[in-house]
């Protein structure tokens, strides 16, 4: 499994860079995408879950640098296509 870190510049947040870049990683040549988000960032998981990610696994945070909740989303191609 290949590991990327993609970011968007905080004040880029709202103005279409972090869509441009889920859709050009779906259009790579994967079939599926796995992200980590902290469970209290109601934007960030807005964001992932509108864009077809799904919530697949909850953690207490025990086990993160920051000791804070976090879910794990997964994306998934679809045969034919994104």
């Amino acid at each position: 499994m290949a590991t990327r870190l993609l970011y968007t510049y905080p004040t880029w947040l709202g103005m279409g860079a972090g869509t441009r870049l889920v859709e050009l990683a779906k259009r790579a040549d994967i079939n599926t995408l796995q992200l980590w988000c902290f469970q209290a960032n109601a934007r960030a998981r807005k964001f992932y879950e509108e864009r077809s990610f799904l919530a697949v696994y909850c953690t207490d945070g025990a086990n993160n640098e920051e000791k804070t909740p976090d879910v794990r989303y997964r994306w998934e191609k679809a045969r034919g296509g994104v």
